[in-house]
């Protein structure tokens, strides 16, 4: 049976997928588990109406100065002194974003201010254009550490009140894996755009319901992949579409870590190894970096047929083990096969007895590629040939010749500039939801012991967003 989020779904085609994402999907949401209750964190501590409702009395609302005043202030984007524009002929309506770049700048709200919204709020000091103007989360003391550390003039305890508000732009989603589609979704019919934390959401039919609210409110949903913006990644795409490997047939994603479970090797809570909060391990945690890399590399093929296999072997300590209920794999193994004759294997992997993987890599029939350092395979007068590139000296280069490279730096720079009109923004969403497809669809070819489609993926899946 597949539940979702959305009552209002409809079936919906992607660029470049074959497939109906979601050929019959109903509304309904799963009830919390009760430890949800005592507020465990994972990204924040944003959980249940009931937490919030306690938390809203140490945690009033606070507006510091007026915000609609800060469309009209003068700002300072990429090096050049932007001037306000003249007001002669009496007031005038807010710009939309990217109008008119002078008066304007994309105004973001945070829901959530934990561990991984800390290196947003970072990044979003070096993006031009941007301004964080509200923050919530249902932790107090934390709240007000963010909000007086990036001088963010307006804290709730209340997501809803946030995403009410007119003077927010886009939303930026940084919470539990199983609270993205709902926050996400409720921020999307708010009006807002959302950019959301990786992986996109706890379950493939919860995406899926996330990827139809931007479809059918005309927002913009981009999900945090920061490996497509490294200059390596950029650079090998440019290599492969320019047809320096011929004809590209099969790509491996891999993730290597030698003891790096979160929680139980010492470090992050317990909400990243229980599927009641996560879902998923290896595979949702870094897993979704690498194979949403590779599908881009490979131009954003569909998914035809997924199997594969998960383990948790590896010893750990058995108290960490009891108190953080683990309950998700650390090595997840897989086999795609995609359209156009393409395939792609998988192996990702929280703790294993290895001192490495191989690197994530591309074969062609002129030419090899592994990533990150970018290296290049291929025969010269039958003689094979191995070749590093000066990747840094290259990408200073373009981006002295073309400014608009500096909307390709991070996930969030590009999000920005293509809320701003600078650029046309990669897919992230898409690339994204077909993560989770191949994700979930390795956990359901575990569960059938065989090779399993879309469309089974898709009439399995059930929702683990978190009622709010």
């Amino acid at each position: 049976m597949v539940t979702s989020v959305l009552p209002h779904a409809k079936p919906i085609r992607f660029e470049h997928k074959k497939e109906l994402i979601n050929p019959n999907i109903v509304g309904g949401l799963v009830a919390p588990p009760p430890f949800m209750l005592l507020g465990l964190v994972h990204y924040s501590t944003l959980t249940l109406p009931v937490v919030v409702q306690v938390v809203l009395r140490f945690a009033p609302t606070v507006d510091a100065r007026n915000p609609a005043a800060q469309v009209q202030a003068p700002i300072v984007q990429a090096g050049r002194r932007q001037q306000p524009t003249a007001d002669h002929d009496g007031p005038k309506p807010p710009p939309r974003i990217g109008q008119n770049r002078a008066v304007n700048t994309v105004r973001v709200g945070f829901v959530g201010v934990g561990q991984i919204a800390q290196h947003h709020l970072r990044t979003y000091r070096d993006v031009p254009g941007v301004q964080v103007v509200a923050a919530c989360d249902t932790d107090a003391a934390a709240l007000a550490k963010s909000a007086s550390e990036y001088n963010i003039p307006f804290t709730t305890g209340d997501f809803r009140e946030l995403i009410a508000r007119d003077d927010i732009d886009a939303v930026d989603v940084c919470l539990h894996n199983n609270l993205h589609a709902p926050v996400t979704i409720a921020a999307l019919e708010a009006g807002k755009h959302v950019y959301c934390e990786k992986p996109m959401a706890g379950a493939y039919v919860d995406a899926v319901a996330m990827a139809q609210a931007a479809e059918r409110t005309g927002k913009k949903l981009s999900i945090q992949l920061s490996t497509l913006y490294s200059p390596h990644t950029k650079l090998a795409k440019r290599l492969i579409e320019a047809g320096h490997l011929g004809k590209v047939y099969h790509a491996r994603s891999t993730g290597h870590r030698r003891r790096g479970r979160p929680y139980v090797d010492g470090y992050g809570t317990s909400s990243f190894v229980r599927k009641a909060t996560a879902s998923g391990g290896a595979l949702y945690d870094m897993g979704v970096y690498h194979i949403a890399m590779m599908l881009h590399l490979l131009g954003n093929p569909s998914v035809e047929r997924i199997t594969g296999k998960t383990y948790q072997e590896t010893d750990m300590d058995p108290g960490r083990r009891e108190l953080g209920k683990y309950d998700v794999e650390e090595l997840g193994l897989g086999f795609v096969r995609l359209g156009g004759g393409l395939t792609l294997d998988i192996v990702e992997a929280w703790a294993v007895h290895q001192s490495s993987f191989e690197a994530p890599s591309v074969y062609g029939s002129k030419g090899g590629l592994k990533l990150d350092p970018l290296s290049y395979f291929t025969n010269l007068e039958d003689v094979p040939m191995n070749a590093t590139f000066e990747v840094e000296g290259a990408d200073w280069r373009k981006h002295v010749l073309d400014p608009k490279q500096q909307w390709f730096d991070s996930p969030q720079h590009h999000w920005i500039g293509g809320l701003l009109g600078e650029i046309e923004m990669i897919p992230t969403a898409e690339l994204a939801l077909k993560t989770m497809l191949i994700s979930e669809g390795i956990y359901l070819s575990e569960r059938l012991g065989r090779e399993v489609t879309p469309e089974e993926v898709a009439a399995n899946s059930v929702s683990t967003a978190i009622a709010l």
